[in-house]
């Protein structure tokens, strides 16, 4: 009889009928999650939209700018807490040098913070990058979003998402209030809403020191029976093998965006994250074995999350081409940004970077399979349990704190009023 812990390794059709456990788990879960959703949008709704819309006073826009942020962390830690309770799951991570010679030991004692009981408790990892990942299934995004709470970044997340979900009920309209950035899959619209939002996401990172995390996945899209055909295809077109694990990237949207903000933020860094799921044959479709739903309401999560990550400095380590003439990147009078193009041989080096990336992203996947886990080498393995740091933090994921704030705030003012 196959157990629960297992049925991770089983297609999702293939799995044994829901117990009364597994339903009761997905009920509860909607009976918090959703209602956490909504008190999060109600905050951003009643209490900081009216203060965009009514106030044009510096101070109301940096309260706002603010709460936004406050309710950003919120929705992250309300996730960390969606696992903790209903989908247990934990980070297994490890790293890699991007330049010569392996990561030591001590690197990454100094990367990771822990207690006095020895539980992780923060990743010193940089506060101003890029994410990017291979893209197997939809909870992809999650689980990079549960890494930033660790970073200390999860309050300054933006992420590229498809038009289409602009207007999902709820979490549409909560997310453009989160500023993530919605792309039509239009490369001659796309390009002019991507440069207007990383000009303001740089400046304003850069100006009042705030980290950030700008998290895009090159392939655009899953790995599927749909999809797979399309890589291959394009691979064809390229005269280049197509990989065996993961789909081939699209260069043109991530070049982009390493021009816009690497003009702005020197500092800036790239993180790639090489995820692999268990239970997810050589050459198998992530779908088939892991939905949100199955995560979260039949409560058959990834016993852990394999990350793998490597980090570039873009100025030092990425082909992006020369950036000098692109900042500032706004016309004169301030409106927009201007489209600064660059020379298709730039374009050409950094798409063979990429790709080589991922070839080798690929390669690291197979043998992955092959060994049942990482390649030996590779130091100082992390795990993190996917779960708050503090009992303390529970308010913070429904938001409970604003409305007292918001109504002593209110208060005083109808006695200065009076």
């Amino acid at each position: 009889m196959t157990t629960a812990a297992r049925q991770h390794e089983l297609p999702i059709f293939a799995r044994p009928p829901k117990t009364w456990t597994q339903t009761l788990n997905g009920l509860f879960f909607f009976i918090l999650f959703i209602p956490g959703c909504l008190m999060i949008h109600g905050v951003q709704l009643f209490i900081l939209l009216p203060l965009k819309l009514f106030s044009s006073s510096p101070r109301a826009w940096k309260l706002y700018d603010e709460g936004v942020r406050y309710t950003k962390g919120a929705f992250a830690t309300l996730m960390n807490l969606m696992n903790q309770w209903f989908a247990p799951t934990r980070l297994s991570i490890t790293f890699e040098r991007a330049g010569p010679g392996k990561i030591t030991e001590e690197e990454i004692k100094h990367i990771v913070e822990r207690d006095a009981s020895g539980r992780v408790v923060a990743l010193r990892l940089p506060s101003k990058t890029v994410v990017i990942a291979n893209h197997q299934v939809y909870s992809d995004w999650w689980y990079v979003w549960c890494l930033t709470y660790f970073m200390g970044t999860h309050k300054d997340v933006f992420i590229v998402l498809k038009n289409s979900l602009k207007w999902i009920p709820l979490v549409g309209p909560a997310m453009q209030i989160f500023r993530f950035i919605f792309l039509a899959r239009s490369w001659a619209s796309d390009r002019i809403q991507l440069s207007a939002k990383l000009t303001k996401i740089g400046r304003q990172a850069e100006q009042e020191d705030n980290p950030f995390t700008f998290i895009l996945f090159p392939e655009g899209t899953l790995v599927s029976k749909d999809t797979r055909p399309i890589s291959r295809k394009y691979a064809d077109k390229l005269g280049v093998p197509d990989p065996l694990n993961i789909l081939l990237p699209r260069s043109t949207g991530l070049h982009y965006s390493l021009r816009s903000l690497a003009s702005r933020v020197p500092s800036l860094k790239l993180i790639d994250i090489t995820m692999v799921y268990p239970g997810i044959p050589p050459k198998g479709y992530g779908q088939s074995f892991y939905t949100l739903r199955s995560i979260f309401c039949d409560r058959v999560p990834p016993p852990i999350v394999h990350m793998h990550l490597r980090i570039f400095d873009v100025a030092k380590d990425v082909p992006i081409g020369d950036i000098s003439g692109t900042n500032p990147a706004v016309t004169p009078d301030g409106s927009k940004p201007i489209e600064v193009d660059f020379p298709e041989q730039e374009k050409t080096v950094f798409d063979e970077w990429l790709r080589k990336l991922w070839m080798d992203k690929d390669e690291f996947i197979t043998t992955f399979h092959r060994l049942d886990g990482f390649p030996s080498g590779h130091h100082g393995t992390v795990e993190i349990p996917l779960e708050l740091g503090s009992k303390r933090e529970i308010p913070i994921a429904f938001c409970c704190f604003v409305p007292v704030a918001a109504y002593v705030l209110w208060s005083r003012l109808v006695q200065a009023v009076l």
